[in-house]
């Protein structure tokens, strides 16, 4: 699973201590990665939320690991985070096997995905079609570009702007599943829709 990173490194003036202060903060899902702070003289590895550290001299190791009160973290970067760009919303679509049909419980989903795209005021929607390995690399790749045509087109009629939506296939050649060649494999025969 990817983990990804949202932290604040950012050169302030003015405040108490002038230099570099890295924050860590929980990503939109509650997660947390981590990050080393180095300079020649020494490193800080920051691993749970709202830990920071300041570097005031680059000849001089990081300051101490500390929690940042969060109040603290909204007074002084409250205008980064509101800047920070809201995560894409995700979907998943299945797919009959062999076929650009979609199943009966992922049509529900395009009504989901038209609201998102309209909610956020999105102009950039990526349609990713996938296929299990079942059949030849060249059909497959075919069929999950078919596939994500199908989402497409759903869209359009549902009166979104076709030149928000870029469309895009990989076959066999990205599976959600890992499975050996001609294995009939139902969450492989996918459309991933991401709603930026």
């Amino acid at each position: 699973m990817k983990i990804i990173l949202l932290l604040l490194c950012l050169v302030f003036a003015g405040c108490a201590t002038k230099g570099t202060t890295v924050v860590l903060i929980e990503n939109p899902d509650g997660s947390v990665g981590q990050v080393q702070v180095s300079t020649p003289a020494g490193e800080k590895t920051l691993s749970a939320a709202r830990q920071s550290t300041t570097v005031t001299n680059p000849s001089a190791p990081p300051a101490p690991v500390r929690i940042m009160d969060q109040t603290e973290i909204e007074r002084d970067y409250g205008q980064a985070l509101q800047a920070l760009p809201v995560p894409s919303e995700a979907f998943l679509l299945y797919f009959d096997s062999g076929t650009p049909n979609l199943t009966a419980d992922s049509k529900p989903l395009l009504e989901k995905i038209r609201d998102a795209i309209v909610r956020r005021s999105s102009l950039d929607v990526r349609v990713n079609g996938h296929s299990d390995t079942v059949g030849t690399r060249e059909d497959n790749a075919r069929l999950s570009m078919h596939r994500a045509e199908v989402v497409r087109d759903v869209l359009v009629r549902a009166g979104i702007a076709p030149s928000i939506i870029q469309i895009f296939s990989h076959g066999e050649g990205n599976l959600l599943v890992p499975t050996g060649d001609e294995v009939p494999e139902p969450r492989n025969r996918r459309t991933e829709v991401l709603v930026r």
